[in-house]
Parts: structure tokens; C-alpha cells; sequence
């Protein structure tokens, strides 16, 4: 190979880390976990037919979402959902975010997404971190510490495009999550998640905007499609934002997946061109975090 060979070699090597494409499935969940597993493997394997890289399953994608299913539907892991996230990540050649599940562990209940590499491998668990507690008198109050236990780590996970920051719907709600993430380096956070009809069209979009924009991030969610004969109506409308703040993938309510391209060096140019990394004040403040991240 001659140097210019070379060097065209090397700029295709560099364009295809550069971008990558993403996948969100938004998953139709019923009371049948066998059809949710089956269901969500068939569209992980579409969603790699259509060259994604990386794919992304809603919260709770193996059961109902409701405190009066986490105790029936709960798995220890590994166990049955992970073993088919496992099998469809290496079948498809994908890191699959397996949005969640709910975990029993040591006679504790968690919401926890697990993370699977190309070769099947476990490559992290991620357990809630801030439980769903709220209460908006007239239209919802929902209480997941009623079932579940909160988890106590940040976890993140390497892949050949960028590194990715995890967290589970009300986790994105914390800001200082997300920008522990950013400053570890991660350049993509996924949140697997299920808001409501009441919080989903108020502050949905406007979170995932909101990190994004603060961060200089690409922001993924997955949500469940929406089901209106359910007892907890997800909002749907899974998404995908750029750094600069904008929406480039939307899903209605319907199950469907979308697809983004994920263009590493559009986000390089966003902080490049407003560079509040380096403007940060830290002699005046500061987010820490006490103790190391997963993965």
C-alpha cells in the first residue's frame, strides 16, 4: 500500500468512528413476558439489519410497569431476559442497552438495565438510582419505593464509537448525574424510561434537551409504546437529541423504532464553538462524584 492508499485508509478508519447509527425500540409491553422477549429480539435484529451499532430498549421492557408487577415479574440476574438480551446482542453483532427489568436480588427488588456487548457479554448493570416517588394531586401519585430498592453506583460502558453514560427515566431528572457522565468522558446517555401521561408531554423532551444542551451530549430515551388500556399509560414519543439541543428522531406512540446517526464530529464542533468545559468555574463550584462509576 502506498502513503496515499495509506492515508485514505486512515481517514475511513476515522469517518467510521466518527458516526455511528443508533437504535431505540419502542416496544409494545404486555402481561405475556414470552411475547415481550420474543417481540423485543425480533426488532433488536431489524434494527441491526438497518446497520445500527448500538440499540436501545425501553424501561421495563419485559413486564407491565406498576408496583403490583415488579414482585411477580422479577428475575434474578442472569436469568430469563438477560439470557435472550445476551443471545440477540451476539446474534446482531450490537451493544444492546436492554432498557429494564425488574431485578430480585438478596430478597430486594430493583429496576436494572443491563448492558451486553457484540459477543454476548455482560458488559455492566445498571440499577435505578432515584426511585419514582411523586405525587401530583388530581392526576398521578406513584411510589416505586414501595417495591423497590434504589441502586448506588454510576455506571458507563466503552464501545468503539464513544463512550456511554447509563441511566433509568427519573435518573434524568438529576442533572448532576448527567454531568458526572460528561466529565468522565461519556459523549452518548441513554435513558430507558416511562413517563406518563401527566409528565411526558410537560417535561419529557424538555429534559432530554435540557441534558443534552448542558452537557454538549447526545441524549437517547426508549419508552414503552403506549398502551391506553394499561394501568400506568406511558407517553411514548421515545427521541433522540444532538448536543446542540435539537430533536433528530421521534417516535409517535405507536411501537416502532427509530434510527439516529450519532456524528461525534458535529459534537467536537458544538464545543469547539461554545467551550464551557474549559470556561467552567471551578474555583467557585463544583459536582463530585463519591465514589467510581461501573464499566
Amino acid at each position: 500500500m502506498n502513503q496515499s492508499d495509506q492515508t485514505k485508509s486512515d481517514w475511513s478508519v476515522v469517518f467510521c468512528v466518527a458516526e455511528f447509527r443508533l437504535a431505540v425500540v419502542q416496544l409494545q409491553v404486555t402481561r405475556v413476558k414470552a411475547d415481550n422477549l420474543s417481540r423485543a429480539r425480533r426488532l433488536v435484529k431489524e434494527a441491526a439489519d438497518e446497520g445500527s451499532k448500538v440499540v436501545l430498549l425501553p424501561e421495563c421492557f419485559n413486564s407491565p410497569y406498576g408496583t403490583s408487577f415488579f414482585p411477580t415479574y422479577a428475575e434474578r440476574i442472569p436469568g430469563e431476559s438477560t439470557q435472550m438480551l445476551s443471545e440477540a446482542a451476539k446474534e446482531s453483532g450490537v451493544y444492546l442497552v436492554g432498557g429494564s427489568i425488574p431485578e430480585e436480588d438478596g430478597g430486594k427488588l430493583y429496576n436494572s438495565c443491563v448492558v451486553f456487548g457484540p459477543d454476548g457479554g455482560m458488559i455492566l448493570k445498571h440499577r435505578k438510582i432515584h426511585l419514582f416517588d411523586i405525587n401530583i394531586p388530581g392526576k398521578i401519585c406513584f411510589q416505586e419505593s414501595e417495591t423497590l430498592s434504589p441502586g448506588n453506583s454510576l455506571s458507563m460502558f466503552d464501545t468503539p464509537y464513544c463512550k456511554v453514560g447509563v441511566g433509568i427515566c427519573y435518573d434524568m431528572r438529576f442533572a448532576e448525574l448527567a454531568q458526572l457522565y460528561s466529565r468522565s468522558g461519556c459523549q452518548l446517555l441513554v435513558y430507558p424510561g416511562a413517563f406518563n401521561m401527566t409528565t411526558g408531554p410537560a417535561h419529557w423532551e424538555l429534559l432530554q434537551r435540557a441534558r443534552a444542551l448542558d452537557n454538549q451530549v447526545f441524549v437517547a430515551t426508549a419508552s414503552p409504546a403506549r398502551d391506553e388500556t394499561a394501568s400506568y399509560v406511558a407517553w411514548g414519543h421515545s427521541t433522540v437529541v444532538n448536543p446542540w439541543g435539537e430533536v433528530i428522531s421521534k417516535a409517535g406512540a405507536e411501537e416502532t423504532i427509530i434510527y439516529a446517526n450519532i456524528d461525534l464530529q458535529h459534537l467536537a464542533d458544538v464545543r469547539q464553538q461554545i467551550p464551557i468545559t474549559s470556561q467552567r468555574r471551578s474555583d467557585l463550584y463544583s459536582v463530585a462524584s463519591v465514589q467510581a462509576g461501573s464499566g
